[in-house]
């Protein structure tokens, strides 16, 4: 089996920052991509940011110049550092990892429990 599990939120006010950290452990083979993902109250969940084995990352539009992972490859982690937050960041924030769990195998997705996020005036 593969484990995702978030770590790291917390209550923060306004401007400031936090970082979540995520890994995956377990039957890996190889990691496509690791990303960040957020649900707020009544609302969809939405991309935070994306990387994929390569390096390559892509940001939600709303945290574009204000949010960076930073991405292990041998270790299977995935951190996210938070700047300037906004009361609009406040959510559960979700780490998706889409695991090849054998040489030639498919692909999965996996999802962490969550962290909550909760930033304050």
């Amino acid at each position: 089996q593969v484990q995702v599990v978030e770590s790291g939120g917390d209550l923060v006010q306004a401007g400031g920052s936090l970082s979540l950290s995520c890994v995956a452990s377990g039957a890996i083979f190889s990691i496509n991509s690791m990303g960040w993902y957020r649900q707020a109250p009544g609302k969809q969940r939405e991309l935070v940011a994306i990387s994929n084995r390569g390096g390559d990352t892509n940001y939600g539009d709303s945290v574009k110049g204000r949010f960076t992972v930073a991405k292990d490859n041998a270790k299977n982690t995935l951190t996210l550092r938070m700047n300037n937050l906004k009361l609009e960041d406040t959510a559960v924030y979700y780490c998706n990892a889409l695991v090849v769990r054998r040489a030639g195998g498919q692909t999965f997705s996996y999802w962490g429990q969550g962290t909550q996020v909760t930033v304050s005036t």
